[in-house]
């Protein structure tokens, strides 16, 4: 058979009702992995849905607890020969909270919901879709191949992307020769667009860094006292003004990256971020000034406000507060100094007479990406072409985060990821879905690029 056949086998899993019903099944398991009484959920979802799954496609697989109990990781092995290429897929089976009594309708997350071209259900984009369409795929590709693949494949599940990986980096690295691979491909977060086929490389970084003015306990009388005491809430807005201004531009140059490279520009020239009608307008005159749209997101730092406490906003009292917080984000790209970024911020506040602020980081994970000179983006970029016919954006890194430096990083290998949802799918919110005809869409490209791995062996 072709690979023409195999795109055939994999959009054959729509309309036979095939994927939707799989995907349904896996929804149904609570994954709340911030939730910590669904222990017995998280590894059931291991045990029960994917154990089988890979077995019917001739992976043997295992267990792997987590070095701090928490819940465990799911590795898989299909090996056909010591000679052909070897891909390790990777994929999350815990969700977000529920949020049941919050969805459109009444809906349950718990079970998956079609309407028109949307799927919804928690999970459908965040992960369990995305690697169910690239289990769905393998199997298509292996129907086609007359019960082989081409190539060696490994699978790793883990049960706590949602909570920050905590032990992902560990398990990795203790299983380092056998997670050894040719190529990370796997699939998280959306799309550019909908309609617009999409690789990314890695993935920007994040700091969370706490601000907090305490002054005193309690609150007073803004009548008797306002003038002679020192209001938190106005200090910190004005801590706040001085690291980033109105437009959302960084004051710091401690918090900026480096100063775009003309690769990096010739790589995002025609990437555009067009928000459907969906979602959120972009706003004018907002962010870095010289930048595009697409340079502000996938290549550039941002610092944003996440949160903010004074008082009490639902019942504001006519008195000066004791104490005020806020919790700031930087997003950074690679080539970030960030191990020096709350010092900077401290310093930066120190010298400008806040010196009443404490800073603190929360949380933090780092920024990674493929070389840019690694043949397999072009393979990659070239595969998809050639089963949609349309070119895909390519971006340095997505705009969120992920544990990309795992991989690229502990593992040493390059990382190409293929996302199969897009900028308005609700995930970590009421109302999460894919939709059928990118899900139609990415069936095939996966099956294209898994035909393409089998190819590559043959030909070397």
């Amino acid at each position: 058979m072709t690979r023409k056949d195999a795109i055939a086998n994999a959009h054959r899993q729509i309309d036979s009702g095939e994927f939707l019903k799989n995907l349904d099944r896996r929804v149904g398991f609570k994954t709340e992995s911030q939730n910590a009484g669904r222990a017995e959920e998280l590894r059931a979802y291991l045990e029960k849905e994917m154990q089988p799954a890979l077995a019917a496609l001739d992976f043997d697989s295992r267990l792997v607890e987590s070095p701090s109990g928490k819940s465990p990781f799911l590795l898989a092995e299909h090996r056909e020969g010591a000679r052909l290429p070897t891909v390790l897929i990777y994929g999350h089976g815990d969700v977000v909270d529920g949020m049941v009594g919050e969805w459109r309708g009444n809906l349950d997350p718990w079970r998956t919901t079609r309407i028109d071209n949307r799927v919804y259900g928690r999970g459908t984009a965040d992960n369990k879709g995305q690697h169910s369409i690239n289990l769905a795929a393998l199997q298509a590709v292996r129907e086609a191949r007359g019960g082989k693949l081409g190539f060696n494949a490994k699978f790793l599940v883990e049960m706590g992307e949602e909570i920050g990986s905590p032990d992902l980096n560990k398990v990795c690295a203790s299983l380092r020769d056998e997670l050894k691979a040719d190529l990370l491909l796997a699939s998280d977060g959306p799309r550019l667009a909908a309609d617009r086929p999409t690789i990314f490389l890695g993935c920007r970084g994040g700091i969370r860094i706490q601000l907090d003015v305490n002054l005193r306990e309690g609150g007073h009388h803004s009548g008797n006292w306002g003038g002679v005491l020192a209001n938190p809430a106005t200090i910190l807005a004005n801590a706040i003004a001085s690291l980033v201004d109105h437009h959302g531009r960084m004051k710091l140059d401690a918090l900026k990256p480096p100063r775009l490279s003309n690769q990096i520009r010739s790589l995002l020239a025609d990437v555009e971020v067009m928000p459907t009608a969906d979602e959120p307008a972009l706003s004018e005159d907002w962010g870095e000034e010289g930048l595009s749209a697409a340079e502000r997101l996938y290549a550039w730092n941002t610092l944003e406000v996440l949160a903010m406490s004074s008082g009490n906003i639902e019942k504001p009292a006519n008195a000066i507060p004791g104490h005020a917080r806020a919790v700031l984000q930087l997003r950074f790209v690679v080539g970030t100094r960030h191990e020096q970024v709350v010092d900077a911020v401290r310093s930066h506040l120190h010298a400008r007479g806040f010196t009443m602020v404490e800073v603190t980081a929360t949380q933090s994970f780092i920024a990674s990406r493929t070389d840019f000179d690694s043949p397999w983006i072009k393979w990659a970029a070239d595969s998809i072409r050639q089963t949609t016919g349309k070119p895909p954006a390519v971006l340095p890194n997505f705009g969120g985060s992920l544990p990309n430096d795992v991989f690229s990083e502990t593992l040493g290998m390059p990382t190409i990821w293929v996302p199969h949802s897009y900028p308005g799918c609700s995930q970590h919110a009421p109302d999460e879905h894919i939709l059928l005809s990118v899900t139609e869409e990415a069936l095939g490209i996966m099956a294209g690029l898994f035909w393409d791995l089998g190819e590559r062996a043959s030909q070397a």
